[in-house]
């Protein structure tokens, strides 16, 4: 699959702020980026950083009144999909040093408080059937509903609401996987199918040696997804994050199949 990615962001900053930028396609073995284009109005500084485990970039921005950002990619997905249901789970002594964070609980996935619902609810499936199973579950009892969150949300607070958008239902999944001992994060991507078209949000788990993304919303498939970046939770994947504040003026987010 090959996507076609047009962002448009127009942002006003009162006062000089800094500004964390995160909205280009990761430069990774699973997908080729075949063009890209990126236009940032006039800013103090510019400054590209690496990304959470090195998966993408981050751009650093001082910026003061207007911001105007344009971003145009053709990516072609050349991910390994493999099947999660009949994969196994990768015992924690046997895990990779770098996917150790990903079994602890982190600011929106307060995953140690879910360990008692995981033994009873999934406590007979193992590997990626348990996952599948977890994944099933949130789709069954989650509502998608706009509004519903919002930055403070955790999977606590979605798990006992049971309504939320993408970053909600990737959060719960998220703990369910880390409550099971199988290692997961977050990642940002650009998806075909995402209503209303924007940023999205899904979850990304270890299983049989290798990381697979789970998109609870049912949404997007794993392989019409571009990533961006990856991390521990919502916090490490924000497209924008301002070190002050910020009024969005307009943002639209457009993804569809290369022509």
């Amino acid at each position: 699959m090959t996507l076609e990615i047009d962002v448009r962001l127009d942002y006003w900053f009162e006062h000089p702020t800094d500004v964390l930028l995160q909205i280009e396609a990761a430069v990774i073995p699973e997908q080729v980026i075949e063009a890209a284009h990126l236009d940032i109005s006039p800013t103090a500084h510019f400054a590209r950083v690496a990304s959470q485990d090195m998966i993408g970039e981050r751009i650093w921005l001082r910026v003061e009144g207007q911001l105007l950002v344009e971003y145009r990619a053709t990516v072609r997905i050349e991910r390994d999909l493999e099947d999660c249901l009949h994969l196994p789970m990768v015992p924690p002594h046997q895990l990779p040093g770098e996917t150790v964070q990903y079994l602890m609980a982190s600011r929106y996935c307060p995953s140690d408080q879910f360990q008692p619902f995981v033994d009873a609810e999934f406590g007979g499936i193992a590997g990626g059937a348990k996952v599948i199973a977890m994944r099933n579950w949130i789709a069954g009892h989650v509502s998608y509903v706009p509004g519903a969150s919002d930055a403070d949300t955790t999977a606590l607070d979605t798990f006992v609401k049971r309504q939320g958008i993408c970053r909600d239902y990737a959060h719960l999944m998220i703990v369910l996987a880390r409550a099971a001992g199988i290692p997961a994060r977050i990642a940002s991507v650009y998806a075909l199918g995402v209503e209303p078209p924007d940023f999205h949000a899904v979850a990304e788990v270890f299983l049989g040696g290798a990381w697979h993304l789970v998109d609870a919303t049912g949404m997007a498939k794993e392989r019409d997804m571009a990533k961006i970046g990856i991390g521990r939770d919502a916090a490490d994947i924000a497209f924008l994050t301002a070190f002050g504040s910020a009024e969005m003026k307009s943002q639209s987010v457009l993804v569809q199949p290369a022509r």
